[in-house]
């Protein structure tokens, strides 16, 4: 989204990702079970659709290039906190430091080990995605409709677009597979059929977790890790990243005072404050796709009032 597209550029990240990795994405578009779309233009410069393993490769040269000393493959077995620092075991041997900043994804075993996990509530939702060797056909993210299920198309480079499902365990009858979920979509699998797979169908879930806190001492959470809704919003990494970049402006003084708790309350602030708006947002695009009657209403105001959807995203990404 485009506010994680700044942080990129502003990191250097962006400069790494070339044409064959990424395409630019103008805004979201909304194709309903009979056909019909309604198109909404992202704000600013629009965002960007990338493949993940290109993203990670840049902000991993990005970090070594400022210092970072990156041990690939290495697993985290448990962690201790002392007086003065934290020491981590892992696979590769004893590491120390002043504090762990555990961005370790959605099912955040250095979350669990913190006993910072909250309460989840509501129905499982789960998601799927494969990416498949195409020219993406529109510069637009298409959200396609299903009654239990949303199929989201993302040009992730100049051959590449990615898919995804997302959906409830209520809403899925049987066995999952990604040969399943596509077959309720006959329009989409018609633009994919004879399109060759350029990654293996990978998925996850359930998606929401929730965190009785973001910090300890020593310790903070973020990204994924730091609590998560859904995947509905996209808006995924932009929230890690700009954690990150909260945490980051931080972190000298939190260091200086010892890495405490306390010290860390600013940046549990803050990232409560994004988190929620991100939560709010989230949420009631959710409460949309359970109602498809109430949804196809709301659809239908968006379609008769041409420009209404850009003045929501900006308002709902600002």
């Amino acid at each position: 989204m485009p506010e994680g597209l700044r942080i990129l550029e502003t990191l250097g990240a962006r400069e790494l990702l070339g044409p064959e990795d990424c395409s630019p994405i103008q805004g979201i578009r909304y194709v309903e079970e009979d056909g019909g779309t309604v198109t909404g233009r992202l704000p600013g410069g629009g965002g960007l659709g990338v493949r993940r393993t290109a993203l990670s490769s840049a902000l991993a040269a990005v970090a070594e290039r400022s210092g970072a000393e990156i041990r690939w493959g290495t697993t985290v077995t448990s962690f201790a906190r002392g007086k003065e620092s934290i020491e981590l075991q892992t696979s590769a041997g004893e590491l120390r430091g002043r504090i762990l900043v555990a961005a370790d994804g959605l099912l955040s075993p250095l979350r669990t080990g913190a006993g910072l996990d909250g309460p989840v509530e509501g129905a499982g939702r789960f998601g799927l995605r494969q990416h498949f060797r195409i020219p993406p056909w529109s510069p637009f993210v298409e959200v396609h409709l299903s009654p239990g299920v949303e199929a989201f198309v993302t040009p992730a480079g100049a051959s590449r677009i990615g898919v995804a499902f997302l959906w409830e365990r209520a809403g899925v009858e049987g066995p999952v597979s990604f040969e399943a979920l596509l077959g309720r979509f006959p329009a989409l699998a018609g633009k994919l059929a004879g399109a060759r797979p350029d990654s293996a169908a990978r998925g996850a879930g359930p998606l929401a977790h929730s965190v009785r806190s973001r910090i300890s001492d020593r310790l903070v959470l973020v990204g994924d890790a730091a609590g998560y809704v859904d995947a509905i919003t996209g808006e995924g990494i932009s929230m890690a990243l700009v954690s990150a970049e909260m945490l980051g402006s931080l972190l000298p003084s939190v260091l200086e005072r010892g890495a405490s708790r306390r010290a860390l309350e600013p940046y549990e602030r803050a990232a409560s404050r994004e988190f929620l708006r991100y939560a709010l947002v989230c949420r009631s695009v959710l409460a949309l796709a359970r109602r498809p009657r109430v949804r196809r209403q709301v659809l239908g105001i968006l379609r008769r009032a041409p420009g209404l959807l850009d003045r929501v995203l900006a308002l709902a990404l600002a």
